[in-house]
């Protein structure tokens, strides 16, 4: 399978390969793409894709949970003559024996289309998914639209890295503040419906919707965020993979 191959993301605990009748994959620009055939072709196209765009794709970090497995990735491309990092994050959930394995693929549509994209939502909402220590503080100062409190969650060197890509990371307790200053302008925080948390003891990867932004409701959306600690277990890096288009940009 060329796709998962190139993404180095181990789908089988036992280390051999996977067949694709037994996958399910949701990709934000395919969709749901499930059976044998489908699965098939939708691998062989996505690898054709990536060599004909002089696909380059680095390593970010992988987190193993209890149930799933999370890799994250920087994909160089070349579109339309511009070279562009894509950051993709791909969730591997092994389903109950007899149910195919499900990969959740995550990343934004502005670097490659200039513009937003609105994916709905791969999961309900779970009212038992609860993130540990400082994680769980950074969401609720998030939703809360609380600048201090969310900052006072970064290590004092910390990131915030926009789906974007690299160009937008914002670093450092100054710029971090001005950052989520500017992001709680539109009257509140962000809240999302949590859906699935992972967790390895060094990070954890949140699957959400967004639903509301400030006094906006938004068509709920569906995204991943992975939030790392650093030395002092304070965030050194938060990293989000959602094509979310709020009030403020």
């Amino acid at each position: 399978m060329p796709l998962l191959e190139a993404f180095g993301l181990l789908v089988d605990p036992s280390g051999g390969s996977i067949a694709p009748a037994d996958l399910t994959i949701d990709d934000p620009t395919a969709g749901r793409v499930a059976g044998s055939a489908g699965v098939a072709a939708f691998l062989a196209e996505r690898a054709d894709w990536l060599a004909a765009h002089g696909a380059a794709i680095t390593p970010v970090a992988t987190t193993v949970g209890e149930r799933r497995r999370v890799g994250e990735y920087e994909v160089d491309l070349t579109v339309d003559g511009r070279r562009l990092t894509l950051p993709v994050a791909v969730m591997v959930e092994p389903r109950p024996l007899g149910e195919p394995t499900a990969v959740r693929i995550y990343h934004s549509q502005w670097p490659l289309l200039a513009r937003h994209r609105l994916r709905p939502p791969l999961l309900a909402a779970d009212p038992t998914a609860s993130e540990s220590d400082i994680v769980g503080t950074y969401q609720a100062a998030l939703a809360a639209g609380d600048t201090e409190r969310i900052v006072a969650t970064f290590e004092p060197d910390g990131c915030f890295r926009e789906p974007a890509g690299p160009r937008y990371r914002v670093c450092g307790t100054s710029d971090l503040r001005a950052f989520f200053a500017r992001f709680f302008s539109a009257g509140g925080g962000i809240v999302l419906e949590h859906c699935t948390v992972t967790e390895d003891g060094v990070r954890t990867v949140l699957e959400f919707n967004a639903v509301r932004w400030g006094g906006v409701d938004l068509s709920p959306q569906a995204g991943i965020a992975v939030y790392e600690r650093g030395a002092t277990g304070r965030i050194a890096h938060a990293r989000i993979y959602d094509d979310v288009e709020g009030p403020v940009e």
